[in-house]
């Protein structure tokens, strides 16, 4: 820029030269003339230094301190935080991901989003979500697990029950639930997952409680409404439960598939009944002297030897 300038000078400045008269002849024109042209080469050759010194202060400004501040500010424009609501906005992008059910793409954005702004507590609870959704269950528990020493701990236990149940352990589920509750009492859906877990472990007046809290805290749910639903059937309300389907307007399909889920609720509170029976006859049974007992099977001899 500097250069520019002073062409732009250098070229206004000879246009500006006077010429002098030269029909004029003679030394005294002559001496005229030098004089002015000795008065413009001198400025001429002003004005070219001051360029150089300018053409060389530009190149020395790549040394010093003042490149050097500029290279840190430049740094600490790399490096400072983003805006406060960008890390936001990508996240609430990845849970709307979820909420369609692209759970392949949310993995994909969560992975761009650590590259960007590191792990966090959130995204580890979405990859979790999104590796349970995908069928990739043993990665999904070690994230929920994660999560354990975190704010987000209910999460992490409400995720492992729910694991839990879906390979039909719904004792472990409902002792990760249980855990999920104590750390989040008023959170709904980890109240009503709970007392799906005991229906399904066959322990229905233990469903009852939080299936009545989740409902009473969130009445709109359709997953908290049609548990309430399964939970009267399985205590033998069926004319309550059917009114409420009425009410909520629940599809056949939805219906049977209640219905469905009764039969294995019963049949596991009859599992559970029949194994209290057996432990409390027992209890009851009276011990055996020392000449009734009979000798131990084989395996466990050898064992004990």
């Amino acid at each position: 820029m500097t250069h520019d300038l002073t062409s732009k000078h250098f070229v206004d400045t000879a246009l500006a030269v006077p010429t002098g008269d030269v029909s004029q002849t003679g030394d005294q024109g002559c001496n005229v003339h030098n004089r002015q042209f000795g008065r413009w080469a001198r400025h001429t050759a002003c004005l070219l230094a001051l360029a150089l010194l300018s053409a060389c202060a530009s190149k020395l400004s790549g040394y010093g301190v003042g490149p050097q501040a500029e290279r840190q500010a430049d740094i600490d424009q790399a490096t400072r935080d983003p805006a406060p609501d960008a890390p936001s906005t990508y996240l609430n992008l990845i849970e709307r991901m979820q909420a369609q059910g692209l759970y392949y793409a949310s993995l994909a954005h969560i992975d761009a989003f650590e590259k960007q702004y590191g792990v966090k507590p959130e995204t580890i609870l979405m990859r979790a979500d999104a590796l349970r959704m995908t069928d990739q269950p043993q990665a999904a528990a070690d994230a929920y697990t994660k999560l354990l020493q975190t704010p987000l701990a209910a999460r992490g236990y409400r995720g492992l029950g729910l694991i839990a149940g879906a390979s039909g352990d719904f004792s472990r589920a409902a002792q990760q639930l249980q855990e999920a509750v104590q750390l989040a009492p008023t959170d709904a859906p980890t109240l009503s997952d709970l007392g799906y877990a005991r229906l399904r472990q066959g322990d229905v007046n233990g469903a009852r409680v939080p299936l009545m809290k989740a409902a009473e805290l969130d009445h709109t749910n359709p997953k908290i409404v049609s548990n309430v639903v399964l939970y009267l059937l399985a205590d033998g309300n069926n004319t309550q439960a059917s009114a409420l389907m009425d009410q909520e307007k629940f599809s056949p399909d939805v219906r049977t598939a209640i219905r469905r889920e009764a039969a294995k609720v019963a049949a596991a509170a009859q599992a559970q009944e029949g194994a209290a029976q057996a432990q409390q006859m027992a209890r009851a049974a009276p011990v055996s002297g020392a000449q009734g007992i009979e000798p131990a099977p084989r395996l466990l001899q050898r064992f004990s030897q």
